[in-house]
């Protein structure tokens, strides 16, 4: 049995991926795929779709394949990037700490060998987090930002998913290679015993406070915040959030005309552990990102 912390929190909960995610149906094939090399990673990435680019980033210990049930929905009518963050998936690790802000920096390279200028930025927890710092340290780079079931600060996260995160040992990781998410990790990674690294730098990362609010409230691109009603994200966070981007603070009028160009949205019956294949995620994506750019703060 794996070690439970506060609450029954387990540690698959700390690494914020569901072992449902590996049990899913793999996404329609890439048009393109292949690697790139950015700050000394080379960078698995896969490409779907046609129109406005997308960059779609996973959650803790997922990979492009988290996103076969919506990934359909995106694809429509843009063309996606999705790729795999460092120590994640086809993109083996390096020997530097894993962090927002550098996966950020990884992000925005892949983007220029890519020569994409500009793009939409969508990513589910721990992708969430990336795709909150690209639009703080790359916001030249991000049209618009979606960022699903992922604080702007650490206290954002329910009190026993904190402590869960804080008390997570490495020294369980070998009980967790009879689970799915090992199963799926070891298929795809160019280099499967690196699992314990990954996991030790992924510790490391959730223990450490945060708190970007004074960045978030100069953000400038449209965004939409999504969590679940039953999200490992305070539902109370998300609306302190929105706010913190301009939304909530008003009557928006008979015309809309009060309205921010932030959004938020609250998924019924969903919590952090299947939003990230709900068919509602897709369409309230998907609508946001197709609506015309907004000129109000």
């Amino acid at each position: 049995m794996l070690r439970k912390s506060v609450r029954g929190v387990s540690i698959a909960e700390v690494m914020l991926v569901s072992a449902l995610a590996f049990s899913q149906p793999g996404p329609l094939s890439p048009v393109k795929s292949g690697y790139a090399t950015v700050n000394g990673l080379k960078m698995y990435y896969e490409v779907r779709g046609a129109g406005e680019p997308l960059i779609l980033l996973h959650g803790g210990v997922g990979s492009t394949g988290m996103f076969g049930e919506i990934m359909p929905t995106l694809s429509r009518s843009r063309q996606v990037i999705a790729l795999d963050l460092q120590a994640h998936g086809r993109t083996a690790d390096i020997d530097r700490p894993v962090s927002f802000e550098a996966m950020a920096d990884d992000v925005a390279a892949l983007m220029k060998t890519l020569e994409i200028k500009k793009a939409d930025v969508m990513g589910y927890s721990l992708g969430g987090g990336v795709a909150l710092r690209m639009a703080i340290q790359h916001p030249e780079m991000v049209r618009k930002l979606v960022i699903v079931s992922a604080p702007c600060k650490r206290a954002g996260w329910y009190p026993e998913i904190q402590a869960a995160m804080g008390e997570f040992d490495p020294a369980n990781v070998e009980q967790m290679k009879q689970s799915p998410m090992y199963q799926a990790y070891a298929r795809i990674a160019p280099r499967p015993q690196d699992w314990a690294v990954l996991f030790k730098k992924l510790s490391e990362l959730l223990r450490k406070d945060y708190d970007w609010s004074n960045e978030v409230a100069g953000i400038k691109s449209p965004v939409l915040l999504v969590v679940g009603d039953a999200d490992a994200v305070r539902t109370a966070h998300a609306v302190e959030f929105f706010q913190l981007l301009g939304g909530g603070e008003k009557d928006a009028g008979w015309d809309g005309a009060g309205m921010s160009n932030a959004r938020l949205a609250i998924l019924p019956g969903t919590t952090h552990y299947n939003i990230f294949m709900s068919p509602v995620l897709a369409t309230t994506a998907d609508v946001f990102l197709s609506a015309p750019m907004s000129t109000r703060k």
